[in-house]
């Protein structure tokens, strides 16, 4: 029995490692990345507590290599989904019961463990299975995710200790329950850290979670999940499946005890799901919550006054890192006149520079996009930009899937700065600028905000003081998360919680408390010490 409130390690931003030549960390990553690829695995769902197998064998490839196997995954269908929605809700009442400290002490111990034995494994897991290099697993599938464990945890003591005050006579106290039902987590392919995180969240609440990860990220889910169970995870809490979304979608958004979806994804995607939920709303035992990230059309603005090298350096790296598959990826960008010959000499002199390749390959800066359909998606933007008269290629536009879905960086430069790559979502590595008049910033900061219909992220360069104040309050709506001199890209858990609006999303924050809170139901409770035993209040006297 829990005989105080205990205090909880203070959390801090786990260290990023370099991966310089010759440091132990990257030999160790070498390593594991090779054992890996070696074998191949036959990765189960995990309900209950069970590991389950099915006949439906996927294959798991590198989207670098898309001939090499890393194994197949038990796809399931119906039936496991309903079976992992009664193994949640039949583990519910002792997760929710356990005392907090005891449940947050789990996701601790599976930070401390990735952030020691586990990082290599996870790390190359998500550098075989989703592309991504040395750096850029290691601030997602490590950094981001060690944070997210870590800081959520503070965030949920921070919860539990708000409590509202008391008058004389009275004792009044707040409980933080855990939500009445199921929450469902939806996870996308492009970072493991989202993937570790929208499960543990909830989870952390005391609620039970079923978990359908994007089938391009279920290589590193699998692993997350065998973390979660070495730290000590019972049985039920968090159950994985892999069956295909409208299968998933039919009986999850049909049951009477859904209480919540926690998503990050397609724009298109969660305005059906919110639109099925409104539909079915009479059929749930409380208002379920929403809570979604979405897409981007994230911006860069320059002014006049910026330094042209420093535009470039935030261009090349906020447009072109991890193939530009990050929700936060600069994809459009406004550049004065002033500035644009300039910016474009040294963008295109850093992309000279830029190797593409397998991410084994630590001289890769580039490696490939995730899969066939998104490889055709981005090829078919660059090749009608190549055919059109409103927009011209300034550099990259090459692409090639004989071996693995590679895309070279792209820049477009737009005359119509209402052209279609302006505004529309391509999640790859094409970023597309226009380029204003250098005395036209106020009417270009119109099109900033009125282009697109999403509201992520969004960055402004300028060394005047005035304007950058002028364009942040003229930009307050565009972009959940701003940033100034810097480019779009690289929220940090517990220094700049994510999310967005408009049709970005929910603007939840995750890295937050704002996200915890919104897994609990309060339920306020007044004690009274001494109740009145007489109904009469001193107004009813007679007036005399």
């Amino acid at each position: 029995m829990a005989t105080g409130f205990f205090k909880v390690p203070t959390p801090t931003n786990e260290p990023v490692l370099s991966y310089a030549p010759g440091s132990p960390e990257k030999d160790e990553l070498l390593r594991t990345y090779k054992d890996l690829k070696s074998k191949q695995l036959d990765v189960p769902m995990y309900i209950g507590g069970d590991r389950v197998f099915t006949d439906n064998k996927q294959p798991m490839l590198q989207p670098h290599d898309h001939q090499h196997i890393l194994g197949h995954f038990s796809e399931g269908d119906a039936s496991h989904v309903e079976q992992a929605i009664n193994a949640a809700l039949a583990a519910r009442e002792m997760w929710a019961d356990m005392a907090w400290e005891h449940r947050v002490s789990i996701f601790l111990k599976a930070a401390d463990l990735l952030a020691g034995p586990w990082r290599a494994r996870l790390n190359a897991a998500t550098m075989l299975g989703q592309s991504k290099n040395a750096y850029q697993a290691e601030i997602d599938s490590a950094c981001e995710l060690v944070d997210f464990l870590r800081f959520n945890v503070q965030y949920a003591t921070d919860i539990y200790r708000m409590q509202p005050e008391s008058s004389p006579g009275v004792w009044n106290r707040t409980e933080h329950r855990p939500l009445e039902g199921f929450v469902f987590a939806l996870t996308p392919f492009n970072f493991t850290a989202i993937a570790g995180n929208l499960p543990t969240s909830a989870a952390m609440m005391g609620n039970v979670v079923v978990w359908k990860p994007a089938h391009t990220q279920i290589y590193a889910a699998h692993m997350i999940m065998e973390l979660l169970q070495e730290a000590g995870l019972p049985e039920g809490v968090i159950n994985l499946v892999y069956v295909d979304g409208p299968t998933t979608g039919d009986i999850v958004f049909n049951h009477p005890d859904f209480a919540g979806i926690h998503f990050t994804g397609s724009t298109g995607v969660f305005q059906n799901i919110w639109k099925t939920i409104g539909n079915n709303i009479h059929k749930y035992r409380s208002y379920p919550r929403i809570v979604g990230e979405t897409g981007g059309k994230d911006f860069i603005f320059a002014h006049r006054t910026t330094d042209a090298k420093t535009l470039a350096t935030a261009i090349t790296r906020g447009a072109f890192e991890f193939q530009g598959q990050k929700c936060s990826a600069a994809s459009r960008a406004y550049i004065p006149s002033n500035l644009w010959e300039d910016v474009k000499n040294f963008v295109i002199e850093d992309l000279k520079s830029i190797k593409m390749g397998p991410p084994e390959d630590f001289s890769n800066f580039i490696n490939a996009v995730i899969d066939e359909k998104s490889f055709d998606k981005i090829a078919r933007y660059i090749d009608n930009a190549k055919d059109s008269n409103e927009v011209e290629l300034i550099a990259g536009g090459g692409h090639d899937k004989s071996k693995g879905y590679f895309i070279e960086p792209t820049v477009l430069l737009a005359h119509n700065p209402s052209y279609v790559t302006m505004c529309e979502e391509i999640f790859g590595p094409v970023i597309t600028v226009y380029v204003y008049d250098e005395h036209n910033a106020d009417e270009t900061l119109q099109l900033v905000n009125s282009t697109s219909p999403y509201a992520l992220t969004g960055a402004i360069f300028s060394q005047d003081r005035y304007f950058i104040e002028y364009a942040a309050n003229k930009l307050q709506n565009a972009a959940g998360n701003f940033y100034i001199n810097d480019k779009p890209t690289g929220a940090v858990v517990g220094q700049q919680p994510f999310g967005g609006a408009r049709a970005s999303g929910t603007n939840d924050k995750a890295g937050s408390m704002l996200n915890m809170l919104r897994w609990v139901s309060a339920r306020s409770i007044k004690e009274t010490f001494n109740p009145p035993v007489d109904y009469r209040y001193p107004f009813l006297g007679e007036n005399k």
